[in-house]
């Protein structure tokens, strides 16, 4: 599954410095407003300690996990839903991505430039906001008259779209985010085709300076408050400790590195696992002696949905899956030990996958 997370925010704040340590991908990073001029991709790969366990038992030639793409797309500033800037482009990239990791600038550093020239997160945070809002109006405002013009034939259905499309209008015109919006099922299918900006899950990353990295600071405690009401997670992360972790070859000197620091985990680390809930994923797994390997689904995805991640016909021509909970996996060692004592269970189309299920499709096209 080819899913993108895109990191956004004013020139600046960090976003290109987390880039690189993310992703294998250099970004250019540099101290001036438009560094990243074309959004840079990179495949990161999720951190999952289940892959490592089970791999012990069954000894394989290659050990495969999963991943998600990261996209660090150009800085923005105000106007840019007007073409100021880079905006269009900004604009463009992002509406290809499926959940933005908005990076927000929470350290004082006279030797970088704040393109506004002062630090203040919320008045960051609010210009990022407003450009995509403007976008997303002038998106539903362009659909709206067409539609309009349907709904005065007396077409029923195009009816129910404009009330939906006045209703997303009127909620963007009071500077909300379409997120935040309560809508049903039958209304977000009238707005589906414009995927707006302001309607992806999000997640904040705070970049803080090292002495705030494990308690934050005033900037910090700003933006929690601020969007205490977007049921979104706020991270608190240093991109410049995690480029000097970035540094260190060894796994033991970067694990010592955080001890000092008092982590337990890097901000990388942290940031790939809530990047993987902002988009609702969970992961299975398959364990055989050529490779273990983990794949990536939808949480509430069904067997053959699961299988046809690995390839369209597994879920074109699916029988049954093999299934075995990982808990009982790394009891009993093995898929005979487990089928031995009956926690190996036959499961069809209606099974609903589980987070951290060891699995074998049956399959016939």
């Amino acid at each position: 599954m080819a899913l993108q997370c895109g990191i956004v925010g004013l020139p600046n704040v960090g976003k290109s410095t987390l880039f690189n340590c993310l992703s294998n991908a250099k970004a250019q990073a540099a101290n001036f407003p438009f560094c990243t001029i074309e959004p840079n991709v990179g495949v990161i790969t999720v951190p999952d300690e289940r892959l490592n366990k089970i791999a012990y038992f069954v000894k394989p030639n290659r050990i495969v996990p999963t991943t998600i793409e990261i996209v660090d797309i150009a800085g923005l500033v105000k106007g840019a839903s007007k073409g100021e800037g880079l905006g269009n482009q900004f604009l463009g990239n992002i509406r290809l991505t499926d959940a933005i990791i908005h990076v927000l600038r929470c350290f004082e550093d006279d030797n970088i430039i704040h393109v506004d020239g002062t630090v203040n997160p919320i008045r960051d945070k609010d210009v990022i906001d407003t450009e995509l809002q403007l976008k997303d109006i002038d998106s539903v405002e362009k659909k709206l008259t067409k539609i309009t013009r349907a709904a005065k034939t007396g077409d029923k259905d195009a009816t129910k779209a404009e009330a939906t499309l006045l209703k997303f209008k009127n909620h963007l015109e009071q500077g909300l985010n379409a997120r935040t919006l309560e809508t049903n099922e039958d209304e977000l299918k009238h707005i589906e085709d414009l995927c707006l900006l302001t309607l992806k899950p999000v997640l904040y990353v705070c970049n803080v300076d090292e002495a705030s990295v494990v308690k934050g600071n005033k900037y910090v405690d700003l933006v929690k408050d601020y969007v205490k009401n977007e049921n979104a997670e706020v991270l608190v992360i240093s991109a410049a400790i995690e480029a000097d972790i970035n540094e260190l070859e060894n796994y033991d000197d970067r694990k010592a590195f955080l001890n000092d620091l008092g982590l337990e985990e890097s901000g990388v680390a942290k940031l790939i696992h809530a990047a993987y809930r902002l988009l609702n994923l969970i992961t299975y797994f398959t364990a055989g002696v050529q490779e273990v390997r983990a794949w990536t689904i939808h949480n509430g995805f069904r067997a053959p949905q699961a299988a046809g991640v690995i390839h369209t016909d597994f879920e074109r021509g699916f029988i049954k899956a093999e299934v075995i909970h990982l808990s009982d996996y790394l009891q009993y060692g093995s898929e005979s030990a487990c089928r031995e004592v009956g926690k190996l269970s036959m499961e069809g189309k209606d099974y609903i996958v589980q987070d951290g299920d060891v699995m074998h499709f049956k399959f016939n096209v």
